[in-house]
């Protein structure tokens, strides 16, 4: 019997729980809730930066859809246009546009009336004398094969 009290002492001690068995549980709720709090805001935060994206890309398209607009309603205006190139393959066109835009012309591919080729316009203009001015500095000091085209 002596010795009986102190196996059944050390059987408790082992086989039983120890007091962070009862504290744990409302730590590991609480844990718990604190981590499923931080997955939430996490969620709201990658949400809230994918709205932003598309907000951004809803913005650009619109600004490039204003931009195209004006660029239309510009060559509809400029009647008189002097032409550095006229091709019937849209690469080479788009080609020699890229050329000129690189040396700070506003170019623009026009289409001939009635025909297959492209014409690339380095400036234009909205009067003929202002065109035929800047026609004549233009074959002297950039491309002397440029002529002009007068859009109806």
């Amino acid at each position: 019997m002596r010795h009986l009290l102190p196996i059944i002492l050390i059987a408790l001690m082992v086989f039983m729980p120890s007091c962070k068995y009862f504290n744990g549980g409302k730590k590991a709720k609480t844990l718990a809730l604190l981590l499923a709090r931080q997955d939430s805001i996490r969620i709201a935060d990658s949400l809230r930066n994918i709205q932003d994206q598309l907000l951004a890309l809803e913005n650009a398209k619109n600004d490039s859809v204003r931009k195209a607009d004006e660029q239309l309603a510009l060559a509809d205006k400029l009647k008189y246009n002097i032409i550095v190139g006229s091709f019937i393959t849209p690469e080479y066109a788009k080609g020699l546009a890229q050329v000129y835009k690189e040396k700070g012309y506003e170019t623009r591919i026009l289409k001939k009336d009635g025909s297959r080729f492209e014409l690339v316009a380095a400036e234009g203009h909205d009067s003929f004398r202002k065109a035929f001015a800047r026609l004549k500095a233009f074959q002297d000091t950039v491309d002397l094969d440029s002529w002009m085209y007068i859009k109806k």
